[in-house]
């Protein structure tokens, strides 16, 4: 694991922040008041009701207009996604973490006529995240699996970062067993009604995953409800302030973004 916890801002796509506008303005000001990262929800509108926003051109916006940032999503459902991260990494000069998950909602997939069954999406997600690493390595890639077919294709361009991280989210023992084949672990910890994941639920999946070797694990949560030190001392390495206010209250975001992130000491 690595050291200090660093400390971001996750913000949903939907409702309020779907004006890709207002996630711009919310991520330069998070880079002036010191947090490290901007993640986005990869969500569409059938979770809280239209609109939402697609999170890769809110992402391109907030690296053309901020310089420092970590930016990604959290997360994004590979099962659905045609992806072009690598140009999204080379616009941000090698900022993008890939954060990947299963697809939580269902509908998201079966209003399309796409696989709603979890281990359809399970197997789509691990397939996809091998090709996915394959294709930015620069490589020719002939790919002819269970679930996608890639014909001697070399992506070009390939990302800034020699290693593009990999940063899945989940809190059952199949997601947990994916992340530690990856770079990083995203523990949703936080909804509505509170922190659904104590400090201790996190440092016995931390346990499960394994991991020293500079492994992230980085904690969707709300400070107003939980003590993100107690969550770094459990194996943090990242906390992810969860920005989704349900009654739509952007200068109440705002506000908190502008106060900066709890360090310690």
């Amino acid at each position: 694991m690595s050291g200090l916890v660093r400390y971001g801002i996750c913000l949903a796509n939907l409702g309020t922040y779907a004006d890709p506008r207002l996630a711009v303005r919310l991520a330069q000001t998070a880079e002036r008041s010191g947090w490290d990262a901007v993640f986005i929800w990869d969500h569409l509108a059938f979770v809280w009701g239209p609109p939402s926003a697609d999170p890769y051109t809110a992402l391109a916006a907030i690296a053309a207009s901020t310089e420092r940032v970590r930016l990604g999503t959290a997360v994004t459902p590979v099962a659905r996604r045609r992806l072009q991260v690598a140009t999204l990494d080379v616009l941000s000069n090698g900022r993008v973490v890939f954060g990947a998950g299963l697809g939580g909602s269902p509908s998201e997939f079966g209003k399309f006529g796409e696989p709603t069954d979890a281990k359809v999406r399970a197997a789509k997600l691990d397939e996809g995240l091998e090709l996915l690493r394959r294709l930015w390595s620069g490589e020719e890639v002939t790919h002819r699996g269970e679930h996608y077919t890639v014909d001697g294709v070399r992506l070009s361009p390939t990302p800034r970062q020699s290693t593009l991280p990999i940063w899945v989210g989940g809190n059952r023992p199949a997601s947990l067993r994916r992340a530690s084949r990856w770079d990083g672990w995203i523990a949703d910890s936080s909804d509505p009604t509170g922190m659904t994941l104590t400090p201790g639920d996190v440092r016995r999946s931390v346990e499960t995953i394994g991991r020293s070797d500079g492994f992230e694990v980085a904690v969707l949560g709300e400070r107003a409800r939980a003590d993100p030190a107690a969550y770094e001392r459990a194996g943090a390495t990242w906390w992810l302030e969860n920005l989704h206010d349900e009654r739509g209250s952007f200068d109440h975001v705002l506000e908190i973004v502008s106060a900066g992130p709890l360090r310690r000491g």
